[in-house]
């Protein structure tokens, strides 16, 4: 099942995509449930795909405005250096443990909406990952159980700001400006992807193919992150881990690549879909 969140005229509301087209969840549902994080609090995904199973498509996915699957998680947590080829072109060293930062809600946008290139920066570079969206919250999760609490998966674009990412040792400031984070076009629940690690991400910037990699590479893979993540924090239902971006990114290549007003960047992964946007300035 695809869910996603999404405007349609004046009305926010979330959904089923279906052939072409989107079956309105939230009015399935009968407003029970205000959106798609309340959905996946209360465990009710599963009531969502009984309610709209052989419904009618309510709008063409062409008529509507996607929003980021999840607007209002509880935490986004940002998982760095997790391929061992970007962590070369970053010329950092091998590490013990995953290295973590987090994203706010509101730098987010979703699929077909401009990321945006902020005024204070020309040096604004794409990330393309795999978000693990939490479906069954808990501490000290075991890798044995992990994937267990996983609702679903979805495409991510960890949107930088090199200059900004790079002033201090903490990378908070360049990767939370408004509307540089991408994230969507959908959520593929979990039960269509059981290993997440047998999937393959491209990145595209205006059609060349900047980032390549099966998702095995990863150094700590989907369940240590879940492991891990729940040591320190309560991981809650609409939680999301956003698990690092494989070698290629722009400011590492000779010259460095950054993207402008006009292009266009996809992130593509294999059985979730492709989340693109175009690039605007602020």
């Amino acid at each position: 099942m695809k869910v996603l969140t999404y405007r349609l005229g004046d009305r926010k509301t979330y959904g089923v995509a279906v052939d072409g087209g989107v079956v309105d969840g939230g009015r399935r549902l009968g407003g029970r449930y205000p959106d798609l994080c309340a959905v996946i609090k209360a465990g009710a995904l599963d009531e969502l795909r009984e309610a709209t199973k052989g419904q009618p498509a309510d709008a063409k996915l062409d008529d509507i405005a996607y929003l980021p699957v999840l607007e209002n998680p509880d935490k986004i947590l940002m998982i760095g250096l997790n391929y061992k080829a970007h962590r070369e072109e970053a010329g950092r060293d091998p590490a013990d443990h995953p290295s973590i930062f987090t994203r706010f809600a509101d730098s987010q946008v979703g699929h077909d909406q401009p990321m945006i290139r902020p005024r204070a920066s020309d040096r604004f570079d794409y990330e393309g990952e795999l978000a693990v969206v939490i479906g069954k919250g808990g501490r000290h999760i075991a890798q044995a159980d992990a994937l267990s609490h996983v609702a679903g998966y979805s495409c991510y674009n960890d949107g930088s700001v090199r200059d900004f990412q790079r002033h201090t040792s903490q990378w908070t400031p360049g990767k939370n400006f408004v509307g540089t984070g991408a994230f969507g076009p959908w959520m593929v629940t979990a039960d269509e992807i059981p290993d997440p690690q047998a999937l393959e991400l491209t990145t595209r910037l205006n059609g060349q193919v900047m980032q390549n990699s099966t998702l095995d590479l990863m150094i700590f893979p989907v369940v240590e992150l879940i492991e891990y993540c729940s040591t320190f924090c309560n991981l809650t239902p609409g939680d999301v881990i956003v698990s690092g971006t494989p070698g290629g990114v722009g400011y590492a290549r000779k010259p460095p690549v950054f993207m402008k007003p006009g292009d266009t960047v996809e992130v593509d992964i294999t059985k979730i879909g492709i989340l693109r946007n175009a690039i605007a300035d602020e």
